[in-house]
């Protein structure tokens, strides 16, 4: 069996799906593993490292993709990449499953399977397969790092010859996991926190933090669905919701966003005149603009200043952290193919709980 890693082409994207670390125990588990010639260097690992890990380095594409049983990227194949694809292969990816242009009838004329790394069931047993929860980690620690860096004081208190100094006070909506980690970097960093979600599961986490759990009342049962993320809300929730977060809002200085759901645009919770109402120099950093975005205001990829605010709504976060974020990537991915590769073969079960649920279906 070969394992093929291709360079990432995507713009933005450094990061690499397998890095070094993994190599030693995928060869364990049978694999040839190829590697194409600087699909790591972006992200900090120098071919050498893939060789004296056990990988073979192939010059292009084609190369690499010769013989391949299974091919590992971070983004979706392109059209070129696909028409080097051997029938049988299976292909493991983030695919954008429902946004991805046709990608799953592509790759089944070619003969080949998809498998979607977004749609690993969020279930006990997969847990340490579950690339999105990896990758919101970096991107909600990198999150913190941004607006630190654009907000016009100081994070932590601060006792000085010129006096004290007040700590910034953070406040992050939306307590998943990108959310948790911005709730503990900007705690190490020294703000005073405070945390806001509908789903009351995630209070006893956001105050085990250090955290200040917002409008708790209005964590309500039945308001996250059974792959533990929260449920579309009525108008009247939502309407209760943006008052809680715009009589709090007002107050803090540095706002990271991250409420998303599944499948659909990212909930509008930051609304114009929440804004309006904001402190000068304060910072919104909406990392749930690749599904839109939290903030009415926010624009996919770039930072603007509204009303002396600055809003950032940063692009793949993660790829801004890619050493870190490719070996967490990897290792996902070792987890995800170590049950299912038995007597020297990759068996793809469509009625397996995990795999089944992540064939990219056109």
């Amino acid at each position: 069996m070969q394992l093929s890693v291709l360079t990432e082409t995507a713009p933005r994207e450094t990061r690499v799906a397998i890095a070094p670390d993994s190599i030693s125990r995928l060869k364990k588990l049978g694999l040839d593993i190829v590697v194409q010639q600087g699909a790591g260097l972006a992200a900090g690992f120098r071919d050498d490292a893939y060789v004296a890990a056990g990988a073979r380095i192939a010059a292009d594409a084609g190369a690499t993709l010769s013989g391949a049983t299974i091919v590992a990227k971070v983004q979706p194949p392109t059209d070129a990449e696909i028409a080097l694809i051997p029938s049988g292969a299976t292909v493991i990816a983030l695919m954008r499953p429902g946004h991805s242009g046709g990608l799953a009838a592509k790759l089944m004329a070619r003969g080949a399977t998809g498998l979607a790394l977004e749609l690993v069931p969020r279930i006990t047993r997969a847990q340490s397969m579950d690339v999105l929860s990896s990758q919101a980690t970096v991107a909600g620690y990198k999150a913190v790092l941004l607006g630190a860096e654009m907000l016009p004081k100081f994070m932590p208190m601060l006792t000085t010859a010129a006096g004290n100094i007040t700590p910034a006070k953070s406040f992050v909506i939306g307590a998943g996991v990108a959310g948790l980690q911005a709730i503990a970097t900007s705690r190490r960093l020294g703000a005073v926190v405070s945390a806001f979600d509908v789903r009351p599961a995630v209070r006893e986490q956001v105050q085990s933090l250090g955290a200040t759990f917002v409008a708790s009342e209005l964590a309500a049962p039945g308001s996250e669905t059974a792959g533990g993320y929260a449920r579309e809300q009525s108008s009247d929730e939502q309407a209760r919701t943006l008052a809680a977060i715009a009589n709090h809002i007002k107050d803090v200085d540095l706002v990271i966003s991250t409420a998303q759901i599944p499948g659909k645009p990212a909930p509008r919770l930051i609304t114009e005149p929440m804004v309006r109402s904001m402190r000068a120099g304060s910072v919104i950093v909406d990392i749930a603009a690749e599904t839109g975005g939290n903030c009415d205001l926010s624009k996919p990829g770039e930072t603007i200043v509204f009303h002396e605010v600055t809003i950032a709504a940063p692009l793949n976060l993660p790829s801004t952290v890619p050493f870190h974020a490719s070996q967490m990537f990897g290792r996902n991915i070792f987890e995800l193919l170590k049950p299912h590769i038995k007597e020297g073969k990759f068996v793809l079960n469509p009625n397996d709980e995990i795999l089944g649920k992540m064939i990219l279906k056109s």
